[in-house]
């Protein structure tokens, strides 16, 4: 039997599979399934919002190892608050080209730069509304 997992699930207002499309340039993200709503083989359980057929009821995607669902939330705007997802780079440049693309649109809350406990750091929100910080992890020791 599998370990007990956790695993993001984000909300998009609208605007998922613009943003699944932006990941998997920026992030290398692998799409692994997405289902629209007009795709259900069910109704859903509530009435969909206008233009909302082809919207994104159900997606999944890899980052690395990582593991992130997603899907257009039936509900008005995206609140993506009280958490943010954490980008681990290999190199300062892969930090620095993932900070500059994810920040484009976006708002830089703490600029890519040195700490006490990573080489390179930085926190943004991206132009979805996702907050991501993004760094190099520091030495273990």
């Amino acid at each position: 039997m599998p370990e007990p997992s956790v695993q993001p699930y984000l909300f998009f207002a609208g605007n998922c599979e613009e943003a699944l499309v932006f990941y998997g340039k920026t992030l290398n993200a692998k799409l692994q399934m997405m289902m629209r709503y007009s795709d259900s083989p069910e109704p859903p359980p509530m009435p969909l919002p206008e233009g909302f057929k082809n919207k994104v009821m159900h997606a999944s995607f890899h980052i690395g190892d990582s593991l992130i669902m997603a899907s257009d939330s039936c509900e008005p705007g995206a609140h993506f608050a009280g958490f943010t997802l954490s980008f681990n780079a290999r190199t300062e440049t892969e930090a620095q080209r993932v900070f500059a693309a994810l920040s484009e649109g976006g708002s830089v809350k703490m600029p890519l730069g040195k700490t006490f406990w990573a080489p390179c750091f930085g926190m943004l929100t991206d132009r979805f509304g996702v907050g991501w910080m993004v760094g190099v992890p520091g030495e273990q020791g």
